[in-house]
Order: structure tokens, then sequence, then C-alpha cells
């Protein structure tokens, strides 16, 4: 039985953890594989899911190594973590040695670097993104200050080595494997897997919704038979277009008086109602939701149709929305723009596409509703378990894993 370290930054007890990490761990160790995960969990989740985490790995034979995220002072900390992150790998290799070590993006990819360059294990750099240049996308590291230049250029040299040392490269997207290519020698072979961010489509799936609970999910939102609602699922802050999303809502709204924009988050209401008021929407238009992940479907099934709007920075070539896998396995059309990862090709014909956000262009989308509404949901929920699936998900990893000890 072949032993895997898989190190996180992310912690098992956050979102993320429950819906991208862990789903596949567990595929993975029933496949055969012996699982030892090392997260970062922030105090706050822990507390409240460390007792339902440990069972569910636990009964999944998957052994669990967390320890706490420090986020204070900004890169000492990080620096900090790395080192105990690094200390705590080589002790369980010590005790038991691993064959391979899977790395969820950078941070912990420094660590997997290090143990295959020590030890002669099997490396794997699962990227998830161009991370240096998302942070200097997303206004994280101004390039103007030393510490910050200083950051990107050596993560920058970091990300060459991780391509160029690692044994298997995964990548959210087409267009970030191409990308990789380019970066590192498009004339030399690589052995990169493309595994997007994946859906639990069984979960995901109007089938599962109960009519009485929808029915009182509408009540308690105010939502009646005669209202259109659009939704938006996530998080709002640094890569979301609220200002684009909130003007296009101000246009739906000259053609459909009747549409209310709900939004799906669990982050606090009070930006959106601000960005509302800059545009003169009534409140009584916007519906904001706080779900557990086991309630976002029941929430979603309320929405006629999706939009998200992301930022189409360099960075976000490599970027896989998960919220285009769950909205789409609802069946429901999604209305997005052109730049992020594989998002326009990956759509089809399940939604619509902008390239500029403008009036017209948001005028010429919802002039085709009528067509977009069509769609027929089985349609959407197939294209999404094509692409999306979690069992496909798992059976990509374990191809890699396969390839990699032969």
């Amino acid at each position: 039985m072949k032993r895997i370290l898989y190190i996180s930054y992310d912690g098992m007890t956050d979102q993320l953890g429950q819906s991208q990490v862990i789903p596949y761990l567990i595929g993975l160790s029933k496949a055969g594989y012996a699982i030892t995960i090392v997260s970062f969990e922030k105090e706050g989740n822990y507390a409240k899911k460390m007792e339902y985490i440990k069972e569910l790995l636990t009964t999944n034979k998957i052994i669990w190594k967390p320890l706490t995220y420090t986020k204070k002072p900004p890169v000492v900390s990080t620096m900090y973590d790395v080192y105990r992150m690094k200390m705590l790998a080589m002790n369980l290799h010590r005790e038991t040695p691993f064959d391979a070590v899977h790395c969820r993006s950078y941070i912990s990819a420094l660590v997997g670097l290090f143990m295959k360059r020590k030890h002669g294990i099997k490396f794997i750099f699962d990227m998830r993104g161009f991370w240096a240049d998302e942070r200097v996308d997303g206004g994280l590291w101004n390039l103007n200050n030393p510490l910050y230049r200083l950051l990107f250029y050596y993560f920058k040299r970091k990300e060459k080595a991780f391509f160029t040392e690692a044994d298997y490269i995964i990548s959210l997207t087409e267009a970030g494997r191409r990308e990789v290519i380019q970066l590192i020698n498009p004339a030399k072979p690589m052995k990169i897997q493309v595994i997007p961010c994946c859906v639990d489509t069984d979960l995901f799936s109007q089938d599962q919704i109960e009519a009485s609970k929808r029915e009182a999910m509408a009540k308690e939102l105010g939502i009646t038979n005669d209202d259109f609602i659009i939704s938006y699922l996530g998080a709002i802050g640094t890569w979301y277009m609220m200002e684009e999303m909130m003007q296009f809502f101000t246009r739906l709204l000259l053609q459909r008086p009747n549409a209310k924009f709900l939004f799906i988050t669990n982050e606090a209401p009070e930006a959106i109602y601000e960005i509302a008021a800059r545009y003169a929407i009534s409140l009584s238009s916007i519906l904001i939701r706080e779900a557990t992940r086991a309630e976002v479907p029941m929430v979603l099934s309320l929405s006629r149709l999706s939009i998200f709007f992301i930022r189409p920075t360099y960075s976000k070539i490599a970027s896989s929305p998960t919220k285009m896998g769950e909205i789409m396995s609802m069946g429901i059309p999604i209305i997005c723009n052109t730049g992020i990862g594989d998002v326009a090709e990956n759509i089809g014909a399940c939604g619509a596409v902008i390239d500029t956000f403008s009036e017209a262009e948001y005028d010429k989308i919802i002039h085709s509703l009528p067509s977009l509404l069509s769609i027929p949901k089985d349609t959407i929920r197939k294209r999404a378990i094509e692409l999306f699936s979690l069992r496909k998900g798992i059976q990509l990893y374990r191809e890699v894993y396969s390839s990699m000890f032969l």
C-alpha cells in the first residue's frame, strides 16, 4: 500500500476543505492509498467542526494531523507555519516513510519540494492557480513595496522549481496547463493533469429538493411565484465584480421589474446593501441568505438563473470557479464573463458569456433570456456531470497516482 502525505495550508474544517479536499482523499483512500493529511486550521472553524471532521476522516481510514493557522504578523506568521509544516512532515516521514507528498498550492509545495530533494519521494504539485500572480492581481501584494516585490520574485523562482521538479502537476484548467508548458519548455513533455474544481452532483441535484422545504424557504425569503429570481453564490470580495453585477441587475429590472437578486453568501450583508443603494436599487429587491453547504442546493433551487463576474486578470486563466459546477449541477443557466480559465468553453450552450462590461452587452444578454430559460435543466446538469462530477475527479487523481508509481 502506497503511503501519501497530503499537505494543505487550507483547513479541513473550512468549507473549501470539506468540498475540494476531503471528498477526493476519501475516494483515494477507498482505492487503497494510505493518506495522512497535514492541514492548518482556523480556530473558529476548528472549534465548531473538529469532531465532525475527525470522525469523517477516521471512518475513511485517513490520518489527520491538524496544526493551528497563524495569521499575524503578515509574512512572519506564514514563515513560522512553513517551519512547523516542515518539522511535522519530517517527523511523520521518520516514523513511517511516505511514498509521495501531495501539496495543495504554493506554500505547501515549499515543503513538498524539500521532501523530494532530501528524501527522494514523489512530489505532486497541485498548483490550484498562479498563486504569486494572484497576490499581485488581487491587490494583496503591491510590487512598489520592496518586501512584496522580494516575495513575488522569490515565489516565481520557486514556481519554476515546482514545475520542473514535480513528478506530476495538477492544473485546474486547460488554459493553465498550456501556460505552464509555455513558461517552462514547449518542446519538453510534462506530466500535467487537468482536474477542475469538482462537485458532488448527488448533493447538488434538483431531485434531492423536497417541495415542502423549498416552499418554506421561499416563504422565509419573501419570494412569491411572481418573482423572477437571479442568484449569486459565494464570497463577494477581491475577485468578484459586485459593481458590474449590480449594474447588470439594474438593466434587468428595466425589463423585468419583478426581478429579485438573491445572494447566497456567509459574508456580512452591509457591503451588498451599500452597492445596491449606490444604484438606487430598492432593498426589497435584494435578498441575502446565509447557507451551510447542505443548504446551498435548496437556496439555489429558488433561482431561474445565476450570475458571476470575475476580474479577468492574467492569474485567472488558471482558475476553476467551484460555484460553476454547483450551479450547473442544479440545472440552472449561468451568466458570466470571458477570461476566466476554461469557463467560456465549459459553459457551452448552458448559459451566456459576456466579453465586455457594458450596458449594451448586458441588454443583449437580457433580451436573450427567453432562450436561456428554455434550456432543459437536464441538459445543463448532464454537462455538469460530464465536466465536474466528483467521481470523474477522483478517477483522474487515481490515474495520476497510478501513473506516478509505475
